[in-house]
């Protein structure tokens, strides 16, 4: 094996290296941001996370794989459920899934259900105390999403209401999860404890608002969207009618409002970012790079409301060194980091639009 490239296209080479560069290469095959943010972590969090990631991604791609019947979808979110608990029959799960994998998956998504057993195997070397954060998080994401695959979404949510439950499972929930390893990691952190995990999930949601919002056109093309009527019929205008041809003032209008409201949720993160120990600069950048780069693309759909493909709001590697410049410089100082938040994020707020942002899952009547 020593003689062979190591290489995601082949997953038996993935075998000859150690877990922590095992999950190295396979988030920077499954996802940019999070390769590049989650190394900020200090080494005693980074494993934790890093495997936490691959196992939410591994859902994704069960909830995303179009060769797949509801029916079967459940039955393998079911199943993950159980095997992220226990650790037990990891390799006939990944037997009975990996041939059922389309070419709309992508081949770094083809190797992670592949390696699939080995995920597992590193999730139970952890403390008890994160395997159940792990697991917990994975059985709600699994369980929350097909709620919404299920549906008809043509022509979006019915209502705010709606979107906060879906970002909840997707992201809000991921949140609640980081908060617990925080807090098992540093008993200084874990003095914040319940306020943490309460921001945690208007965190999770403000991130995901910001790629709901970016990738408008993306899932239209889909047949999906993930915007709420309710705010658009208090602007008249229907999604029904929702198209690329699609210059409506009314639909600008509730655009602007969903970006005012996913402000408020970054302002949320920025409190929880805050909440963690100026010496813990590793986790500050870790939460600072995701919450500084949804702010510019927040900004970039706001001055550009006409875009048509997430491509024309997607922030430019300029903006992601920036960003990581000023957290860096301002990263320590939370007097810093809220006059950045505050000039950065200016134009973000409408001043006719009040809305009172849901911190706590309790609001979220799940």
């Amino acid at each position: 094996m020593s003689g062979t490239p190591i290489s995601l296209d082949n997953p038996k080479s993935l075998s000859s290296v150690s877990d922590s560069e095992f999950q190295t290469l396979l988030l920077e095959g499954v996802s940019r941001t999070f390769a590049l943010t989650i190394p900020q972590l200090p080494e005693m969090l980074y494993g934790a996370v890093a495997n936490a990631y691959l196992l939410c991604r591994i859902v994704d791609t069960i909830e995303d794989e179009v060769s797949l019947t509801s029916e079967q979808k459940k039955y393998f979110c079911s199943e993950f459920i159980d095997i992220v608990k226990t650790g037990i029959n990891a390799e006939p799960f990944a037997v009975e899934l990996a041939p059922l994998l389309s070419e709309q998956t992508s081949p770094a998504e083809h190797t992670l259900i592949h390696v699939l057993p080995r995920v597992i195997q590193i999730t139970h070397t952890f403390e008890e105390n994160q395997i159940d954060a792990l697991a917990s998080c994975v059985e709600t994401m699994a369980e929350g999403m097909p709620i919404f695959q299920a549906q008809n979404l043509h022509n979006g949510l019915a209502s705010l209401a709606d979107m906060d439950r879906y970002c909840y499972y997707v992201a809000g929930c991921v949140g609640e999860m980081l908060a617990k390893l925080f807090c098992h990691y540093s008993p200084e952190i874990a003095q914040h404890r319940d306020e943490l995990l309460a921001l945690s999930v208007s965190f999770g949601q403000g991130l995901q608002m910001t790629n709901i919002l970016k990738d408008i056109w993306d899932d239209a093309q889909r047949g999906v969207c993930w915007l709420p009527q309710d705010i658009f019929t208090e602007t008249g205008f229907d999604l029904k009618n929702l198209g690329p041809e699609t210059h409506d003032e009314n639909f600008k209008t509730g655009l602007e409002h969903l970006i005012s409201i996913a402000h408020g949720h970054l302002q949320n993160a920025l409190t929880y970012t805050q909440l963690i120990p100026a010496h813990e600069t590793g986790i500050r950048n870790f939460c600072l790079w995701a919450l500084g780069m949804a702010v510019l693309t927040l900004k970039k759909v706001k001055q550009n409301l006409d875009f048509k493909h997430s491509d024309q709001v997607k922030i430019s590697r300029k903006s992601v060194k920036a960003t990581i410049l000023a957290s860096r410089l301002a990263g320590r100082s939370n007097i810093l980091l809220t006059l950045l938040f505050n000039l950065v994020g200016r134009e973000l707020k409408t001043t006719d639009w009040i809305y009172s942002i849901s911190s706590s899952k309790a609001n979220l009547d799940l």
